[in-house]
């Protein structure tokens, strides 16, 4: 018998020992393999084997919460009225609000989009992201957001903008000083 979830990123298994509901194992890859006398545990990566007896195993399937987005597409800003009513609506929340400054013609900026919405489903009741396309705007709403590279990904609150990241680095790193400034403003 074979243990072996179809898509591991959707499916976390679980392996407890029946007597002490102890949890062996949880997360990453897993193969269980029936024997005559019972099944062998397989760490692919400790290649670790462990003799487990068939009436001490019990395999369970979890998913993972659907209720919560895994990603949230951001709204655009087209122009310094619309920028205007966001900031009004956020400060009557008192919320603050994440705008990413790109451009089409921006590989990086392009690159980091995704990874953005993806952040913003982590903050989905707490802020909301929102793009400007700097080439499809009015220069008037690019120098209100003093932009000079990008990305440049601002927090606002309270009508004013608070801090930035620039992105001229790895997504990655980009993100977690994204989420860094965010922390300081929830």
């Amino acid at each position: 018998m074979y243990a072996l979830p179809p898509n591991s990123s959707l499916l976390y298994r679980q392996v407890y020992q029946r007597d002490n509901q102890q949890q062996l194992w949880s997360g990453g890859s897993c193969l269980l393999l029936q024997r005559t006398n019972g099944y062998f545990w397989v760490d692919p990566v400790n290649t670790n084997h462990k003799k487990i007896s068939k009436r001490d195993v019990r395999v369970e399937g979890l998913w993972p919460d659907l209720s919560r987005p895994t990603s949230v597409d951001m709204e655009s800003i087209n122009d310094s009225d619309q920028l205007d009513h966001i900031l009004l609506r956020a400060q009557e929340l008192s919320q603050p609000i994440v705008i990413d400054w790109m451009a089409t013609w921006c590989r990086k900026c392009i690159y980091l989009k995704p990874k953005l919405e993806k952040l913003a489903a982590d903050y989905d009741t707490k802020l909301k992201f929102y793009y400007v396309d700097v080439n499809k705007v009015p220069q008037t709403l690019v120098k209100r957001g003093n932009i000079s590279k990008m990305p440049t990904i601002q927090i606002w609150k309270d009508g004013e903008m608070k801090s930035e990241v620039i992105g001229g680095h790895q997504a990655w790193l980009v993100i977690e000083e994204v989420r860094e400034m965010i922390k300081k403003f929830i």
